[in-house]
């Protein structure tokens, strides 16, 4: 990653002190001729799901999910926060998530119709889930307007 992702993501991470969370990356697979954008979703796809505990609530970041305005998204944060105590936010690589993984999903997410680049991608999920943070507990950082 870029050294403004790293440090943007690590800033937003100790604004979120209270809210414990942790990063965890997969290597993406080496592109080559003899493999498909298909081929190369599944294979990072089954590197996602080992990753995936049983108990953990997933919300996949995909352009099809689910929409939601940051008011809403601090509602559904509560709620998920009620469910579990482990929720896991999966953002896809270049060539998207795998089937497996979308199908292993809980529930899915729309930033925007809209694609990013995963770095700004990883950057929005996590803003985002401060500015829903700090709206459900009256931190002042959210100026609705």
């Amino acid at each position: 990653m870029p050294s403004w992702v790293t440090e943007g993501f690590s800033d937003y991470q100790k604004r979120l002190q209270s809210f414990e969370f942790e990063l965890v990356e997969i290597q993406p697979v080496k592109r080559s001729k003899t493999l498909s954008a298909d081929k190369i979703c599944e294979l990072e796809g089954d590197k996602i799901l080992s990753k995936i505990q049983s108990n953990m609530l997933v919300v996949a970041l995909e352009v099809t999910g689910k929409s939601m305005t940051t008011e809403k998204l601090a509602v559904q944060l509560e709620n998920w926060m009620q469910i579990t105590q482990h929720l896991c936010l999966i953002i896809g690589g270049p060539d998207g998530l795998s089937k497996k993984v979308l199908q292993r999903a809980n529930q899915k997410w729309s930033l925007s119709d809209l694609t990013y680049p995963h770095p700004l991608a990883r950057l929005i999920v996590v803003e985002q889930i401060y500015r829903a943070w700090s709206i459900n507990n009256n931190h002042p950082y959210h100026r609705a307007g």
